[in-house]
């Protein structure tokens, strides 16, 4: 079973309370995430005991915190690839052949 600790070090960005946080961090001493929500700049900061004692529910994690329980969405982003093969995909398109677009 996959403990919150490993989908942390898995992941490249987190849902908290359905907040994308892009700007995170984990480490031996603490989870710490940022975020804003509107013009709020939101903080959190969770132990290793909160980490160790949080729950999976799903695809998402509950932890209880200093502010109350929040629930965890571990994400991994998706990244293009390096080789140019869209590029050459592209080149042998006719535009003769396209459907013109609805006006």
């Amino acid at each position: 079973m996959t403990t919150l600790s490993q989908a942390l070090q898995a992941c490249d960005m987190l849902l908290i309370d359905g907040l994308h946080a892009f700007d995170f961090t984990y480490d031996d001493s603490s989870l710490r995430i940022e975020c804003m929500d509107g013009r709020a700049l939101k903080r959190w900061t969770f132990t290793p005991e909160q980490i160790a004692a949080a729950r999976a529910e799903g695809e998402d994690w509950l932890i209880i915190g200093d502010s109350g329980e929040h629930r965890l969405v571990c994400l991994s982003a998706l990244r293009a690839s390096e080789d140019d093969e869209g590029d050459e995909a592209d080149e042998g398109d006719d535009e003769s052949t396209a459907e013109p677009a609805d006006r």
